[in-house]
């Protein structure tokens, strides 16, 4: 069993000759727009889970979808020619959800922002309900 040092530099081999693949050797129009972002490989070394991303609708992502299952033969042959391990891996491709979770938090950090804002606005003509330091001490208590 291989260790995870290896597995990680094995998965970051195989994300970049996977990017190199999809430009080079696959023909297909529907994964023009396809960025390969991360990949994963199991500690056995038998199993790749390649991320990716695709600039476009809902139409284009499926359509990328439907491009690399049907060239992942193609891919893993690539990845087989390029790296140096005994067994080739499975590939598996997942679409990357990381933009969408970044525009998510995006989007609740302006509203945040947005909220401190008007609490700033409302603090600045705020007055104390009692006196500004309510543990003021008397001049007898001081000299005591």
């Amino acid at each position: 069993m291989a260790d995870s040092a290896r597995a990680a530099k094995l998965a970051q081999r195989i994300k970049v000759v996977v990017a190199e693949g999809l430009r080079r050797r696959v023909k297909d129009p529907r994964v023009e727009g396809i960025t390969v972002t991360d990949a994963r490989v199991t500690n056995d070394l038998q199993h790749a889970t390649v991320y990716y991303t695709v600039l476009g609708d809902e139409t284009a992502q499926s359509e990328a979808k439907t491009g690399l299952e049907r060239a992942k033969g193609v891919l893993r042959a690539e990845v087989g020619r390029n790296i140096t391990v005994r067994l080739t891996p499975t590939l598996e491709f997942v679409a990357d959800e990381i933009p969408v979770n970044a525009s998510n938090l995006e989007a609740l950090l302006r509203v945040a922002k947005e909220r401190d804002a008007k609490l700033a606005e409302l603090s600045a003509n705020a007055e104390f309900a009692g006196d500004a330091d309510p543990y003021k001490k008397d001049e007898e208590d001081e000299d005591a």
